[in-house]
């Protein structure tokens, strides 16, 4: 039921697959979200393969833990992960947005085992998992809820009346992960409207945060560990990442928010992926 966690190093090597997933779905797929998908990869990694209590033969197991994507367009991640972890085969992965498949653009609930919410219109994935949290509390369950938002997304005055209600009811098994990779689709976050200082924000709302570096598995498994085992309320963790990670010309570059690589261009990522795999 409980698969055996990963150590640091099979957790960098994983995250690289995964990315490499990302990279093969969208070019196939010719549609896609890369940028946003690669930033996030190492947060999902890890919680995938370390943290979360979870069953792939169970997807609906009323113990699991529940996991959020709610910048749902980034959804290429979870995919990978999904199937990189066993809740559905990976052949899965080539069918990314065609008509028919059980992996659109935007993640279904209904479609897709391991998918714990729809989503689509961003803002609304950490009100959801303050609903699945009172809802383990009052069911006097111990899972526990992880939220992965995006910093383009933090504009949505939504986000910021589920964080009020987080530490008004002092979710100890709630976690928010913010994704921040400083680039949303149109351009610079804080150029665009501005989220600085985002801690403080945090901190002023009532959650604990913890801030660390995104791409830094050393980093990430501590930080994710210690949120799951305080109880007096909710963490908010500022992982600082590159949008595009893992790809020279992807990397801190506002055109692959939304941008599928041609051929010759997922070759290229594909070969830096790996490169810098077995160099780690």
């Amino acid at each position: 039921m409980v698969k055996e966690p990963m150590s640091i190093d099979e957790l960098k090597q994983m995250a690289a697959t995964i990315r490499c997933d990302i990279i093969d779905m969208i070019c196939t797929a010719e549609a896609g979200h890369p940028g946003g998908s690669l930033s996030a990869t190492d947060i999902v990694t890890a919680l995938y393969f370390r943290l979360m209590r979870i069953d792939p033969a169970n997807p609906r197991w009323p113990d699991r833990d529940r996991f959020i994507l709610s910048k749902g367009h980034a959804c290429p991640v979870w995919y990978a992960a999904l199937a990189e972890r066993g809740f559905f085969d990976k052949s899965h992965l080539g069918t990314l947005r065609r008509l028919g498949s059980i992996l659109q653009g935007h993640p279904d609930m209904n479609k897709v085992p391991g998918i714990d919410m729809t989503a689509g219109s961003l803002g609304q994935g950490l009100s959801v998992g303050i609903g699945m949290a009172l809802a383990g509390r009052l069911q006097k369950k111990d899972y526990h809820v992880w939220v992965v938002i995006g910093d383009g997304e933090s504009q949505e005055g939504s986000v910021w009346e589920a964080a009020m209600a987080g530490a008004k009811w002092k979710l100890g098994n709630l976690t928010a992960i913010l994704d921040r990779n400083n680039l949303q689709n149109d351009w610079y976050v804080n150029d665009l409207m501005p989220i600085e200082p985002v801690a403080d924000k945090w901190r002023a709302f009532g959650w604990h945060v913890v801030e660390i570096n995104g791409h830094a598995m050393e980093e990430i498994v501590p930080a994710l560990e210690a949120a799951k085992d305080r109880k007096d309320g909710p963490t908010l963790i500022l992982a600082h990442t590159i949008k595009g990670k893992g790809v020279s010309f992807m990397e801190n570059v506002c055109e692959w928010h939304g941008k599928a690589p041609c051929q010759e261009e997922a070759d290229q990522a594909l070969k830096e992926i790996r490169r810098c795999s077995c160099e780690q």
